[in-house]
């Protein structure tokens, strides 16, 4: 696996834009927590991290050429980019495929089905949820939002054990 190589071209490209870089390190973490608690053989851990060091990758060509961040812009910019990076290392071309697809739905949850997809989707919202929700919401509310919004069982179990207060 070349996750360690993959950050540093991650980090290379978005340069000095620490915030980008933090958050693609912190859906990256949250994958491999997910894949830890996966109990299936039917995923690819390569392709998980990947997609997650990877995901926003299209978000600064996105801005330059749309002037917007907006999910849609960053799915059409992202995978030329991710493929040209993931070029640069002997990775199998069905994993470099497989991650552009990801990396060009990563917005769109329900255009992919498979669990490679629904284990990277779910770890950018363990990092998104907070910034984009109102947490103090009651625990049933929470509750709700978390079953409609992940879509692994294992994401949806993360996210209210680190979202739902417990009420003892």
């Amino acid at each position: 696996m070349f996750k360690k190589e993959l950050i540093n071209k991650m980090k290379d490209y978005f340069g000095n834009d620490q915030r980008r870089i933090d958050h693609a390190l912190q859906v990256t973490d949250y994958a491999e927590r997910l894949i830890d608690l996966y109990q299936g053989a039917d995923i690819n851990s390569e392709v998980i991290i990947y997609s997650a060091i990877l995901h926003d990758i299209g978000i600064h060509q996105a801005e330059k050429k749309y002037n917007s961040a907006a999910g849609k812009y960053q799915e059409l910019e992202g995978p030329p980019i991710a493929k040209e990076i993931l070029m640069g290392f002997n990775i199998d071309q069905e994993i470099i495929d497989e991650v552009c697809q990801i990396i060009g739905h990563h917005h769109s949850p329900r255009a992919i089905k498979t669990n490679n997809f629904q284990l990277l989707y779910d770890a950018d919202w363990l990092v998104n949820l907070p910034d984009e929700y109102d947490l103090k919401n009651s625990n049933k509310a929470l509750t709700e939002l978390i079953d409609k919004l992940y879509l692994s069982d294992v994401g949806k179990d993360l996210a209210k054990k680190l979202f739902i207060k417990s009420s003892s």
